[in-house]
């Protein structure tokens, strides 16, 4: 009979593609691994794989074996999300990745209200790139991604993306600034502005340099930092002006330490997402917290994502 956790071997060597790489995923020795698959061959009587240098492929029956094991695998998942009373269970875990501005100024107070209503499940929350929270999705090592950077064609093939709601970025000024009491300013104003940014390398620099280049704005850097605090400081001492998302700076306007300024003729926007493993199915402590999650994100549901029975 077959044996699901063999199963799950299996299915994990064939999308990492190698026995090393499902090894280190599963947190296994390639030995280990190559044993439980050699063992599936031995009691279907049939080879599975052909080895070459560069990893596995499936042989005729593997791909077989592969689409009845995905089939199995939603079903399990589709069960267990029809029985599961999560308000009911002893224990539960999320595990989600983020990048900077959402991992720090919204998903701790989303995180919080959902503790409140579920206190036996757990939300881990890594801050990390758009590139790496693509790559942890893959590896399985986490279950969702929030991300407001741009995503690869590469990585949207394998990947589930639900795009949630338009953030739009706002021009942030210190009360020294000539701008703190303008509602708007003209994209052609920003030119000749002395900017403190994001460090050269992050994927938020690239986007807000392409689209300064784009208007023909010409300006300066005074100032480069990792973090958005850091950002922030550094423009209420005078540094210069800066761009960031309403959310990144609320608490600092609703105190009157930063000022918010609207870009009249051409709103800059990005896009927050959810990304999850297009060969994940949601457990129902995920599936859970997506959907207390809609309740501030409604095109979770609107968009039909939570009625999904494969992800």
């Amino acid at each position: 009979m077959l044996n699901l956790y063999k199963l799950e071997i299996f299915v994990t060597v064939v999308q990492a593609g190698s026995f090393s790489a499902a090894a280190e995923r599963l947190l296994m020795t390639q030995p280990a691994v190559s044993q439980h698959v050699q063992d599936l061959e031995a009691g279907l009587g049939t080879q599975l794989f052909t080895r070459g240098r560069r990893g596995v492929s499936l042989t005729p029956a593997g791909e077989t074996l592969y689409e009845y094991t995905r089939a199995i695998f939603r079903l399990v998942a589709e069960a267990e999300n029809a029985v599961t009373d999560v308000q009911h269970l002893a224990s539960g875990h999320v595990t989600v990745g983020a990048t900077p501005g959402v991992s720090v100024y919204l998903l701790p107070d989303w995180v919080q209200l959902f503790r409140a209503e579920f206190p036996n499940l757990t939300v881990s929350v890594q801050t990390s790139t758009t590139p790496q929270i693509v790559t942890d999705l893959a590896s399985g090592r986490l279950d969702l991604g929030f991300v407001e950077g741009e995503l690869e064609a590469a990585d949207e093939a394998r990947l589930g993306v639900q795009p949630l709601e338009e953030v739009e970025q706002l021009v942030v000024v210190g009360p020294r600034h000539p701008w703190w009491d303008q509602k708007t300013v003209s994209l052609a104003a920003l030119s000749g502005q002395s900017f403190v940014m994001r460090q050269r390398s992050s994927q938020t620099r690239i986007w807000l340099d392409e689209l300064l280049l784009r208007h023909n704005v010409r300006y300066h850097i005074s100032a480069e930092f990792d973090n958005m605090e850091s950002i922030k400081r550094a423009v209420l001492n005078g540094a210069g002006i800066t761009i960031l998302p309403e959310y990144a700076v609320r608490a600092e306007v609703e105190l009157g330490r930063l000022q918010t300024v609207k870009i009249a003729e051409h709103p800059f926007q990005r896009t927050l997402k959810v990304v999850w493993g297009a060969e994940i199915y949601f457990s129902p402590v995920v599936r859970s917290f997506l959907s207390f999650l809609s309740r501030y994100l409604p095109s979770l549901k609107e968009n039909g994502m939570l009625s999904r029975k494969k992800p």
